[in-house]
């Protein structure tokens, strides 16, 4: 069964009865090397257990499923389930679940699936949850490497460089953890329906140590959050605004001490200037 011809498409999802829903972002693709080709930039291999979250009707998974030793695939949308039954009938080595990816325990999820393979997350993610997975997913600490469809302005916002329109406190947070690769763009009429945007493959490996030392990341990130509230604002008078618990003048001096011009803004820290901030301020945090 060819899952990226339309009139395929069609045909399934009319025999199953199930209509699109926009609140999930469902878009499904008709261009068939595009979920080859996002498998095949995953790097998944029999070692490796691989991650999907809405798999859809499953031609990613299908691709998955030839080149990895396992793959699990956490579907939202119950009425999804029947026709993934179909579609993935021949795949011996797919494991389809039924959930929220967001409400699983991904660490206990790893080990019931994956004992004894590398774990991956490969993904086409709905646009709508894109931020709250690619966090969860990081923070779990479970993954060796994040290869996902999302908004292209999305991942060029995960890629983005300090001072350009694009950067922000997010950019910062997947720099920290991983070395995120813009791979390739996908434009709208590759999907059914087609969406208003155009979407990108982002391949992101997890470091083993972060780039910057951190005493605190917790307070680290924090300091980054704040630096971005206002971002019109200079990096002073966000900080002041956003930080809490903190004079002023003692803001100014640490800025002052890393170096930093009194009117720098926020988005022109890289990771290293972050760090070395929250290590500036982290003696006045009690005070």
């Amino acid at each position: 069964m060819d899952l990226c011809d339309l009139r395929t498409i069609r045909d399934l999802l009319g025999r199953h009865g199930f209509h699109f829903s926009k609140s999930m972002g469902q878009n499904f693709l008709i261009d068939a090397s595009v979920p080859r080709d996002i498998a095949m930039s995953s790097g998944a291999d029999e070692s490796c257990g691989v991650l999907e979250i809405g798999p859809g009707i499953g031609p990613l998974t299908v691709q998955l499923s030839r080149l990895a030793g396992k793959v699990a695939a956490v579907e939202l949308d119950r009425s999804l389930l029947p026709v993934l039954e179909e579609t993935l009938a021949e795949c011996d080595n797919v494991q389809v679940i039924s959930g929220d990816v967001l409400k699983l325990d991904l660490p206990a999820l790893v080990r019931e699936q994956f004992p004894g393979l590398t774990p991956l997350v490969c993904a086409n993610l709905p646009y709508n949850i894109t931020t709250p997975v690619l966090t969860a997913l990081v923070e779990s600490g479970c993954f060796s490497s994040l290869t996902v469809m999302i908004q292209r302005e999305v991942a060029r916002r995960i890629c983005a460089a300090p001072g350009t329109a694009d950067y922000g406190a997010f950019s910062v947070f997947m720099q920290y953890h991983t070395e995120p690769q813009l791979l390739f763009d996908v434009p709208p009429e590759c999907f059914y329906p087609a969406p208003k945007v155009t979407s990108s493959v982002l391949h992101c490996r997890l470091r083993q140590t972060p780039p910057v030392e951190t005493e605190d990341p917790a307070f680290f990130f924090r300091v980054v959050r704040a630096a971005f509230a206002l971002r019109r604002k200079t990096l002073l008078n966000s900080l002041s605004s956003a930080l809490g618990g903190f004079d002023k003048e003692v803001l100014r001096q640490a800025i002052a001490d890393c170096g930093l011009p009194a009117d720098i803004r926020g988005e022109r820290l890289g990771l290293e200037e972050f760090a070395a901030l929250a290590h500036a301020l982290a003696p006045y945090r009690s005070k």
